[in-house]
């Protein structure tokens, strides 16, 4: 009495089932040796191929041709930014004279 192999379920990586696609996609063979080896069957592929489709039409929907917008800020996140600038570039500036001081001090100038 011959016993049919069991079928192990394994958790396969997105990226083996996109590699999987490609390598059936590209075979003008017997496909059936690919999925033995990998040990699925048409239906797994029928699925793979299913979402991949899903996944490619949404991402070309989210697409838009163009340009790229820039990023708009508000009136009052320009402001802030603009006093945050000015606030490090006084304390740069204090920063440089002090260091310019201390520099001539060792230097015995």
């Amino acid at each position: 009495m011959t016993q049919t192999p069991v079928r192990i379920r394994r958790h396969l990586p997105p990226e083996k089932k996109y590699a999987i696609l490609e390598e059936l996609r590209q075979n003008t063979g017997s496909k059936s040796e690919i999925l033995r080896r990998e040990g699925l069957y048409t239906t797994d592929v029928q699925r793979y191929e299913a979402i991949a489709r899903e996944g490619a039409i949404r991402a070309l929907g989210q697409s838009k041709p163009g340009r790229k917008r820039s990023h708009e800020v508000s009136t009052e996140e320009h402001e802030l930014l603009k006093r945050e600038l000015a606030r490090k570039d006084k304390a740069l500036s204090e920063l440089a004279v002090e260091f310019t001081i201390l520099k001539k001090k060792v230097n015995g100038e």
